[in-house]
């Protein structure tokens, strides 16, 4: 049965932002912001099942694809948890897991501050960078495949870039002013 939450139309559960026999939840007048924000959604679980399917192509098993995301925003850097977040390296609410799982496994390693003995600070292992350098792979071949079949020219490309770094700048603002 269809139920709306935060005024968002509910079917059977599932989040849509509109439901289509009503019209657009809130107040955006020809549905673009609300459709962004579906695609974005969307979007960055196609990304992870992307990941996923190369991590069972090539066997890889011990790690799910938000931590290989991790070591593949991470790269070179020496970071702590707090920075990880900051940065934007990383969002979700499990990071001390998500860390301590990479550390067990030996994709990371973890070192106390001089300064801060209360402050960790993480970095790769040449086994983290192996999975850095299969995402490294997997971005360059789709990049690759995007160019040759002519699917999004590097102007627009670039346009939709521009687009969500602002887009991210409002809500990293929106949120700031809430506290």
């Amino acid at each position: 049965m269809p139920i709306l939450v935060h005024g968002l139309f509910c079917p059977g559960g599932v989040m849509s932002f509109h439901d289509p026999h009503q019209g657009p939840a809130a107040p955006d007048p020809d549905g673009s912001y609300l459709e962004v924000l579906a695609l974005l959604e969307r979007l960055h679980r196609l990304l992870l099942d992307l990941i996923k399917d190369e991590f069972e192509r090539l066997r890889v098993e011990e790690i799910n694809p938000v931590q290989a995301l991790l070591l593949f925003n991470i790269g070179a850097a020496e970071l702590s948890v707090g920075e990880l977040r900051s940065r934007g390296y990383y969002q979700g609410s499990n990071v001390s897991y998500n860390l301590k799982k990479l550390v067990e496994l030996g994709y990371m390693q973890q070192q106390r501050s001089n300064a801060d003995r209360r402050s960790v600070r993480v970095r790769l292992t040449a086994r983290g960078f192996e999975i850095r350098v299969t995402l490294a792979e997997l971005f360059a071949r789709h990049a690759g495949a995007i160019r040759e079949r002519d699917l999004i020219e590097a102007p627009t490309l670039e346009a939709v870039s521009t687009a969500l770094r602002r887009m991210e700048r409002f809500w990293s603002d929106q949120i700031r002013y809430i506290y």
